[in-house]
């Protein structure tokens, strides 16, 4: 060899580590710094409980919600409300309504809806509770605000009014009111809790907005206790009806708009939480139909006892799903088709083997593990916003995933696991090393198969971090070993995989 083709090959040499067999095992810490929420946003030094979502005559999205705070009073949860036009990027309208006096049905809010009636007046219904219980006529309530213009409202307390006979009148809540066309006249939907039959959905109808008849339950599966923040939807002439308890937000097949309604085998699109009051994955959410799509907005809890415990308290930030129609009427979930228009820079593809048998390709990283062993490969410092995208075959049952960390102040990697074995997607703050030995705490089922590609979405906003699989399922979870300059990475776990088409978007 000549001393010039000498000297080439040796310039070579760190290029294929680094692209080729993946044997170099540093990737340098970058400068992180978080970013302001645009896709879940939250109020400062608040929270956003349960939503009301109303979509104007001109496409904005109103999104309503109950203000939750650390430090609530006798008077808390009054409603607010965010404005956006896309899903990215909210406008803080501030206050809607305001709770009112201990003496009345309302120093406490809880959820509701807003529409506009058939003459352009706007209504707000929603959720008195007071626990004194209004003089034994029970806790909750149903009440009504007008507003001509959504800015300022009136309450109508001569419109109040509480549980039928035979059913809890501490349990009566969360009305959703629409303009049904096929009967000619509004309905509204109230979680309720019939005294044999447990948390139903129940239905009532009304001319004038004011008056109402109840017409019984629509929904009536005796599995909940509750059946809060009831929404029906149709969507290519199939009905829908969302609820939520046990800390998820489920959802119910319908024949009709009268039902009647079944639930699929497995009716959670996101997460759900295994600890009894501190699992809000993703909770109460509610649709909006902005021009042909249909969207889930719900919250996503705030973390709770300990930082990537999986554990999620009342309470968070604003998160929304594009709801996704099956060929079989089973929905499912993505990311907005709006992300596609905020995250348009692109950001290198850059790898490098950290452990076990790894090999870097274009875009592409292939992962080989035996039992008992783990590859992984470091792409590197994570931005604060990304929107990651990838496919990913697995060739075993194993476990694969996302991990986070390995930066020089924390080398440690924690995993955000596809989890072949157990049919499951988790994440609870686990390190890679401990994946066979932790019960999974935030989860939701999904069904691999050995040799079949699946799309992969990965969505960060700061610690927020939303996994979307073959628009069929979403998990999403609050991970903050993935922040403050933590690298992202690619695993696997007792199996082989490979991730290929990986790309990564930036907003500008």
């Amino acid at each position: 060899m000549n001393g010039r083709k000498a000297v080439i090959a040796l310039l070579l040499v760190p290029v294929l580590l680094l692209f080729g067999c993946g044997s170099a095992t540093e990737l340098p810490d970058e400068p992180y710094a978080a970013v302001p929420y645009q896709l879940f946003p939250a109020p400062e030094d608040a929270y956003v409980g349960d939503t009301m979502p109303f979509v104007t005559d001109d496409g904005m999205l109103e999104l309503y919600y109950l203000y939750d705070t650390d430090h609530n009073g006798q008077g808390y949860h009054p409603i607010y409300r965010y404005r956006t036009d896309d899903l990215v990027g909210y406008e803080d309208l501030g206050m809607a309504l305001n709770y009112g006096l201990m003496s009345e049905p309302d120093p406490a809010l809880g959820t509701g809806s807003v529409m506009k009636d058939q003459e352009g007046l706007y209504h707000l219904f929603y959720t008195g509770h007071n626990d004194t219980g209004n003089g034994g006529m029970g806790r909750e309530c149903v009440m009504h605000a007008t507003s001509p213009d959504r800015e300022t409202w009136t309450k109508h307390p001569e419109d109040t009014f509480f549980a039928p006979e035979n059913y809890s009148h501490d349990d009566f809540r969360d009305p959703e009111v629409f303009w049904m066309e096929q009967d000619g006249c509004y309905w509204m939907l109230i979680a309720a809790r019939d005294n044999a039959l447990g948390g139903v959905v129940a239905k009532y109808t009304s001319d004038n907005l004011t008056d109402w008849n109840f017409e019984g339950p629509i929904y009536a599966p005796m599995a909940q206790y509750m059946l809060e923040c009831p929404d029906l939807f149709c969507i290519n002439d199939t009905w829908y009806l969302t609820y939520s308890w046990d800390c998820v937000t489920y959802y119910a097949i319908g024949e009709s708009m009268n039902g009647p309604f079944t639930a699929p085998p497995d009716n959670i699109l996101d997460g759900k939480g295994l600890m009894e009051g501190n699992g809000f994955v993703f909770y109460a959410a509610k649709t909006a139909q902005m021009g042909d799509q249909t969207y889930l907005c719900g919250w996503l809890g705030r973390a709770g006892l300990s930082s990537d415990s999986g554990f999620y308290q009342w309470a968070g930030n604003v998160l929304n799903h594009q709801l996704v129609q099956h060929e079989d009427k089973t929905l499912g979930v993505t990311a907005p088709e709006s992300y596609a228009d905020y995250f348009t820079k692109s950001k290198e593809f850059k790898a490098v083997k950290k452990e076990g048998t790894v090999k870097i390709g274009k875009n592409a990283v292939t992962l080989s593990a035996k039992e008992d062993e783990t590859a992984l490969a470091d792409m590197g410092t994570r931005p604060a916003s990304m929107l990651l995208e990838c496919d990913v075959t697995l060739d075993g049952d194993g476990c694969v995933g996302f991990a986070f960390g390995g930066s020089e102040s924390d080398p440690s990697y924690t995993a955000l696991c596809l989890d072949a074995e157990r049919d499951l997607l988790h994440y609870e703050g686990g390190s890679i090393q401990d994946i066979d030995t932790i019960d999974p705490v935030a989860l939701t089922k999904f069904d691999f198969e050995p040799g079949t590609t699946h799309h992969v979405k990965l969505v960060c906003e700061n610690e927020i971090v939303v996994l979307y699989i073959d628009e069929t399922k979403a998990l999403s979870s609050r991970i903050t070993h993935s922040i403050d300059g933590a690298h992202i990475g690619l695993f696997s776990d007792d199996c082989g995989a490979e991730f290929t088409n990986i790309t990564m978007q930036l907003p500008e």
